[in-house]
């Protein structure tokens, strides 16, 4: 399926594969050949945390050098974060809670976000700023399998990635729920595999997470 910059909306980028690897790049020179291996395994949406100095660097490397990738930005915390990332080349945000700052300044900048919530009161602030797909987080933390079934009746119309705690193994159960589209996960992209350069064993993972549905 081709993805469209222009007109990306937050509902595609969950939809694309049932996992969104959740993205640490210590290493500029890391990201191109991890964002080649995800992609190789069929994983194409690929969050990168702004959890470290090189993470903009990481994700205009990888808009300029992988077009079959899409790159976004995860970890946002301000209208700031949303404007650099944007400038870097992401084409979607991901953020660990939500502001109304936040939202407005991804509205403005047309850049799909997926807020994170925790509870129902900011499941109901996301909704009432025009936000239906949200990330869930941290989501075993948080009340995991449970709390999504709960809200499963009074938020029916509101879908979400789950994200935090989740593994491989317990990732079916969460796509098995009707209001979960995928779920986010760093065990596609181990440390120690990134650090060694062992892009083989990434795209496995990938592969693996790509057939999890």
């Amino acid at each position: 399926m081709a993805v469209n910059p222009s007109n990306l909306t937050a509902l595609q980028v969950m939809q694309d594969a049932p996992v969104i690897p959740v993205i640490v790049l210590h290493e500029v020179a890391h990201a191109v050949p991890l964002a080649h291996a995800l992609v190789a395994g069929g994983i194409r949406m690929l969050e990168v945390t702004l959890r470290t100095p090189q993470a903009l660097a990481c994700i205009e490397a990888i808009a300029r050098q992988v077009p079959e990738a899409v790159v976004g930005a995860g970890t946002l915390l301000s209208a700031a974060d949303a404007r650099s990332s944007h400038a870097a080349g992401a084409r979607f945000a991901v953020s660990p809670g939500y502001t109304d700052a936040l939202s407005q300044a991804c509205r403005d900048l047309r850049l799909p976000l997926l807020p994170g919530v925790a509870t129902s009161s900011e499941i109901m602030a996301a909704r009432d700023a025009g936000h239906h797909e949200l990330k869930f987080f941290p989501a075993v933390q948080a009340g995991g399998l449970p709390l999504l079934k709960a809200w499963q009746g009074p938020f029916g119309d509101v879908r979400f990635c789950p994200t935090g705690g989740i593994t491989e193994d317990s990732a079916p159960q969460f796509l098995a729920l009707s209001n979960v589209v995928c779920v986010g996960g760093s065990w596609l992209v181990p440390a120690e595999a990134l650090a060694a350069g062992d892009w083989g064993r990434i795209t496995q993972l990938a592969a693996r997470a790509r057939g999890l549905r």
